[in-house]
């Protein structure tokens, strides 16, 4: 008899996302930037139907509240009870779950949605973490026929068009954190480019990506941008080997360089988007 695979991110994966994470989770919720709603729009227009998603990894809840708008149900699971505790709770057709490390199909299938129900499947910063075999046969076994899975990522950000003298600091920042960075993030860097992605391609696209020319985009005071550094796993890590990335001669450079003297002003900055997608084949 064939055993079917545990949920679709491996124990030792899931325990090591769901610790670096909990500390920063109020932090982490506050300070990301949300989806444009032309790039979600973008891959529900790759999709027969719009009954339900199930956003894997779902963290705060960012994209399963943006996907609330596009389709009927929404359900969002993740390993963290403390980035859940900070998703929205006001929005009727979200269901958000708390998973357990390791969650037998059959469970899954029990607690998120029916085999065969679902019309799109998305992961938003957080294909790295997946035991990818195991979640792309789970996929297949979730998904309509013409089922989408959808999985992106954002690197590193951009101020003011990526030629400001805040954005040169912020360059030095995040180059100075790369050590303290999980393995995984490796793939993010790649934008998911070298990421097997066992698809077919959606109408219009020729392969299943990566799709580009999509950002995320936030206003930033200093002290908010400041904020978002620090809600880094990588952030995180430094401070508990004794390093602090954000020393106060870089937050005073940073705060000058903003032009922030009054706490008020702000800076357009961009996170662009790195998009896998596919249809289940």
């Amino acid at each position: 008899m064939k055993l079917l695979p545990s949920l679709s991110i491996s124990f030792t994966a899931q325990l090591k996302m769901a610790n670096l994470f909990c500390k920063q989770a109020q932090t982490y919720a506050s300070s990301r930037p949300a989806y444009p709603p032309e790039f979600l729009r973008y891959i529900a227009s790759k999709i027969p139907g719009r009954r339900l998603a199930w956003d894997v990894g779902t963290g705060s809840g960012q994209a399963a509240a943006s996907l609330s708008s596009l389709f009927d149900s929404v359900v969002g699971t993740d390993v963290s009870a403390e980035q859940l505790a900070h998703a929205p709770s006001h929005i009727p057709n979200i269901r958000f779950l708390h998973t357990p490390p390791s969650l037998p199909v059959a469970d899954l299938h029990r607690l998120v949605a029916p085999p065969g129900s679902v019309d799109l499947i998305t992961v938003a910063q957080a294909l790295h973490w997946l035991d990818l075999p195991a979640f792309y046969d789970q996929a297949r076994a979730m998904l309509r026929p013409g089922g989408v899975v959808a999985a992106w990522c954002y690197t590193g950000a951009v101020i003011d068009g990526g030629n400001s003298r805040a954005d040169e600091i912020y360059r030095r920042v995040y180059a100075a954190s790369g050590p303290y960075w999980a393995e995984e993030r490796r793939m993010v860097e790649e934008g998911y480019a070298s990421i097997e992605f066992p698809f077919g391609a959606v109408d219009g696209e020729v392969g299943t990506g990566p799709v580009v020319g999509f950002a995320a985009e936030r206003e930033f005071t200093a002290a908010k941008f400041l904020e978002y550094v620090r809600s880094w796993s990588a952030y995180q890590t430094a401070k508990e080997k004794g390093v602090e990335i954000l020393t106060e001669e870089v937050v005073d450079e940073l705060e000058r360089a903003w032009g922030d003297d009054d706490g008020d002003d702000t800076k357009k900055v961009l996170f662009p988007i790195s998009l896998r997608i596919g249809r289940v084949l």
